[in-house]
């Protein structure tokens, strides 16, 4: 579901519930950053200047499998798990090394709808900070 910046139609991704701290938007390109599809970015299309960086958590945290509430897949149209492209907003450091990741709060994309949300995990001790590199 990520592009390359050559490809001519981006994925627009709708978020059913605004980014914490952006009430008024909602409509989001899905950029590819990098060859390897470890780097993507939420661009604002309602604020083209914004953008979060997010990336899928499998290659830095192998074990993360959140759980979310039914409302939650219902909200975003979810059947399949299959369906779903999880990712977790980063926060860029100076290096790779000094880079972490929402761990508490990822991004649920259903691939099929483009509907996306993200999700405040209900499980204390997740990290809002997690280094990438151990």
């Amino acid at each position: 579901m990520t592009v390359t910046e050559t490809d001519s139609e981006l994925p627009v991704i709708e978020l059913v519930h605004p980014m914490p701290g952006f009430p008024d938007l909602h409509k989001f390109a899905l950029v590819q950053l990098d060859d390897a599809g470890r780097l993507s970015s939420l661009t604002s299309l309602e604020q083209p200047d914004l953008r979060f960086l997010v990336a899928p958590p499998a290659p830095f945290f192998p074990d993360y499998e959140p759980e979310v509430d039914d409302e939650v897949a219902s909200e975003l149209g979810i059947v399949e798990v299959e369906d779903v492209l999880l990712l977790v907003v980063l926060n860029a450091g100076r290096s790779l090394a000094e880079t972490t990741a929402n761990l508490a709060a990822p991004v649920l994309v259903n691939t099929v709808t483009r509907r996306a949300a993200q999700v405040i995990l209900d499980r204390p001790g997740l990290p809002v900070a997690a280094p990438l590199i151990a």
